[in-house]
């Protein structure tokens, strides 16, 4: 039997937002209401780290309620075709309870927690945070989220997971959001490259992608044709 083709989806918000999960892009988005500056920095950290669990115990709840949608599913069921490889840009786990087997999570995940004092040791949470609960080092514990102006790690991993791909997707992801919208840079040059959004963004990055304009569900169902198609 051939070796499966290495499937490579890079993943946002724009996926999630079919499960009832807002995007921070859309006009009654996920910040709306919150400056970023105060719940999603380090500097909002130190300054009130009370809003800032309490903002993100809020995301974990309604990460909970949801559900994973149709385009959750068919990135799943694509595994027995294709060597298919998720990173997303998304703290929440639809994913995995849509049944991907290999997801690579760039902004950390909602149901992790760590000490604010060391980022390698990580704590199952399904409940809130509250000021005072410590780690096993005795310092605060905060979500693992990846705020702004804080490194993205798992760029580590992500690039030569990009590099090595024989087929690249994008699914329901503005391309603003750096690190993240550089992984196109490393894509190979000639290999299928394909972009599903409800609205494609206007960037440079999106020129050289086969564009796919619906929501994810929908754009999922035309992309699984085409690859069928064309590339298996």
């Amino acid at each position: 039997m051939d070796k499966k083709k290495k499937l490579v989806v890079l993943t946002g918000a724009g996926i999630s937002a079919e499960s009832g999960l807002k995007t921070f892009r859309d006009s009654d988005g996920l910040w709306e209401g919150y400056d970023i500056g105060e719940v999603a920095t380090p500097g909002a950290w130190r300054r009130n780290p009370a809003l800032v669990l309490e903002f993100y115990n809020e995301r974990r709840r309604n990460v909970m309620q949801a559900q994973p949608n149709k385009a959750h599913f068919e990135l799943a069921a694509l595994e027995k075709f294709f060597d298919v490889r998720i990173i997303t840009q998304n703290i929440d786990d639809l994913h995995e309870r849509a049944g991907s087997t290999q997801v690579l999570h760039l902004h950390g995940e909602i149901f992790k927690m760590r000490s604010e004092g060391d980022t390698g040791t990580l704590y199952e949470i399904r409940g809130d945070i509250r000021l005072g609960d410590l780690a096993a080092d005795g310092l605060q514990l905060r979500p693992h989220i990846v705020w702004f102006e804080e490194p993205v790690p798992m760029m580590e991993l992500a690039v030569p997971l990009v590099s090595s791909a024989d087929i690249f997707v994008v699914v329901g992801t503005s391309l603003a959001v750096y690190p993240a919208a550089g992984l196109l840079h490393y894509v190979p040059t000639g290999i299928p490259t394909f972009i599903v959004d409800k609205k494609i963004p206007e960037t440079s990055a999106a020129t050289r992608l086969v564009k796919i304009q619906q929501p994810a569900s929908l754009g999922l169902l035309a992309l699984r044709e085409m690859l069928f198609k064309d590339h298996l």
